[in-house]
């Protein structure tokens, strides 16, 4: 009998094509294109609907020695990185559509892999890997939490992409992200006068609504978002002192693909306390 893999995402294919190279039939369900979450734009299969970054690609760091055990196991999705990857300094990042075209195209030919393009809303019987993530559809998260009681939450932000064109190239220059790498990265360099208007246009720029399930995690006490990755105007109402890594001058720091897929807003010179930051 085959296994169930519910889910055509980064870790639903990774899961069906290990086991398929194990000679362990699969069906993989995917409700796309017939039915899309309001995140999901593309019909292909593992899309990336955040940053086309996997985050780094260095041996010494847990993301990075991540990747390279996938890699040694015959990883899917690290095969069809390292065909689509950019230049993303020590990151590994990828062409997105690329990326996902080639992830179908596989999983698509495999003969071990029959793909079913429906919407799962209960739980099949049999051997079954879940892998439909934080946007999984009403009915299968109504039937997950049955058996599981309180539902998990998921806290992410979406990138904003600001074009290459839009940039003015007199004033922006390219460099790479804490010295390592090529000069991947495109960035603005703002004078304290600068930096501290955009400070406050940012701190009082009109901000997307929340949905109802998000009001109870954001109260009077305090904004409650992932810390590794929240959104930049949350970060700046923290205060206007945020350090760089090397002691420089204020930078809007924009990258990637050529497309800036993340804000982050870093200063130095405003700080009497100079620390090293994560990012």
């Amino acid at each position: 009998m085959a296994v169930k893999v519910i889910g055509a995402g980064l870790a639903g294919c990774e899961a069906a094509w290990q086991l398929a190279q194990a000679g362990i039939d699969v069906e993989l369900y995917e409700m796309k294109p017939k039915k899309f979450t309001p995140a999901h734009k593309y019909k292909g299969f593992a899309e990336l609907v955040c940053s086309n970054s996997l985050k780094a690609d260095r041996i010494d760091s847990a993301a990075g020695m991540l990747k390279e055990e996938m890699r040694r196991l015959g990883s899917v999705t690290m095969e069809c990185a390292a065909e689509t990857k950019v230049s993303a300094g020590g990151a590994l990042a990828v062409d997105r559509k690329k990326f996902s075209d080639m992830v179908t195209a596989k999983i698509m030919e495999n003969p071990h892999i029959a793909v079913i393009e429906e919407e799962v809303t209960d739980i099949p019987d049999g051997d079954v890997i879940i892998a439909t993530g934080p946007l999984t559809s009403d009915g299968l998260a109504e039937s997950i939490g049955k058996i599981c009681g309180d539902y998990l939450y998921f806290h992410d932000a979406a990138a904003p992409i600001v074009t290459y064109e839009s940039l003015n190239k007199d004033k922006v220059f390219f460099a790479s992200r804490y010295g390592k790498g090529e000069a991947d990265y495109i960035n603005c360099p703002m004078n304290k006068e600068e930096y501290l208007r955009f400070y406050n246009e940012l701190i009082n720029a009109e901000s997307a609504p929340l949905h109802d399930f998000d009001k109870e995690h954001f109260s009077k006490d305090g904004f409650k978002v992932y810390e590794g990755c929240m959104p930049v105007e949350v970060l700046a109402k923290r205060g206007s002192s945020m350090n760089s890594t090397d002691g420089g001058s204020p930078v809007v720091s924009l990258g990637s693909e050529l497309l800036a897929s993340s804000i982050r807003a870093m200063i130095s010179s405003m700080s009497s306390q100079p620390s090293k930051s994560p990012w």
